[in-house]
């Protein structure tokens, strides 16, 4: 790769983008643009942690996109979970190909794929099913000029974060629990609304910052809620209401592959699930998931 031709990161705040966004900046320097697509399906608050994080820990030049209008626009009314994937990566490739005409010289398009991703997206080279499409695998529509390079592709999450901490990443952000490419788009059971969007942003923040603050958060491998396709009768005050049902996931595992549920403390789910109910309006019900990994996926999407 000639250092006269720029390379493009699609950067999304994780582990996996930031790790390669540090190794190629090291290789190549300033020939290195990061490209956040801020999809309006992020975690509370997270775009704009995305941009102080990544100006502060890795000097890297990131140029934010917002292109939450078009992505909540595309995905109205569908609810097949692949089609779900599809649309968010065809919409992400469509978004770095107009900003790559930006950038002059720009010949490749680095994402922070691993192993795991691979695996569940094709057969590797086996008898293997597709479990679920990850945005960031199967490579480029022919009309794009952009190459793909993938520095982490054979690397498990736990061998990402070797790495990270051998470039002396900061250890805050290497720790953050694996977060979902295309977002809150799978973990919003059904259609997807900005009211939807908005319901498990609120929801989820209660739920993470509750580990963080009660000690949980680094026994967790990953965490998250989902929002289900089904309303509930609850009793707020003396009043009836037909509300949301939410379910907390929270698993330990060390590459994604396989995983088991977290026994967290009753206590703490007795006190989150009320946080949740009296904090966000349109939740009345909450239930935690004790699935493990197989035979159900860590995502319900």
């Amino acid at each position: 790769m000639s250092t006269t031709q720029k390379v493009i990161v699609g950067m999304s705040g994780g582990v996996d983008s930031s790790v390669a966004a540090a190794l190629i900046h090291r290789a190549i320097g300033d020939q290195l643009t990061c490209v956040f697509v801020d999809n309006g399906l992020l975690r509370l608050g997270e775009g704009d942690q995305v941009m102080t994080t990544f100006a502060e820990s890795l000097g890297v030049k990131v140029i934010r996109v917002d292109a939450e209008d078009r992505f909540l626009s595309k995905l109205a009314g569908e609810t097949d979970p692949e089609k779900k994937r599809k649309i968010i990566g065809n919409l992400f490739v469509d978004i770095f190909e107009e900003e790559s005409k930006h950038l002059a010289n720009a010949q490749w398009l680095a994402q922070g794929t691993i192993y795991p991703d691979v695996i569940e997206s094709i057969s590797a080279g086996g008898p293997s099913a597709t479990i679920k499409s990850h945005h960031n695998v199967g490579g480029l529509p022919d009309f794009m000029k952009l190459k793909i390079v993938e520095p982490l592709r054979a690397l498990f999450k736990d061998e990402v974060r070797r790495v990270g901490r051998a470039m002396g990443i900061d250890e805050e952000l290497l720790g953050r629990h694996p977060f979902p490419g295309p977002g809150l788009a799978i973990r919003i059971l059904g259609d997807i609304t900005p009211e939807k969007v908005r319901i498990l942003q609120e929801v989820d923040h209660i739920f993470i910052q509750g580990l963080k603050d009660h000690g949980l958060y680094d026994d967790v491998w990953q965490a998250g809620v989902m929002l289900l396709p089904v309303n509930s009768v609850g009793v707020m005050g003396d009043e009836r209401t037909y509300e949301k049902v939410v379910a907390l996931r929270a698993v330990e595992s060390t590459d994604g592959m396989t995983a088991d549920w977290v026994h967290l403390p009753y206590e703490f789910l007795a006190k989150v699930s009320n946080d949740i109910i009296n904090k966000v309006k349109g939740v009345n019900r909450v239930v935690y998931d004790i699935s493990s990994k197989p035979p159900a996926t860590i995502e319900w999407e």
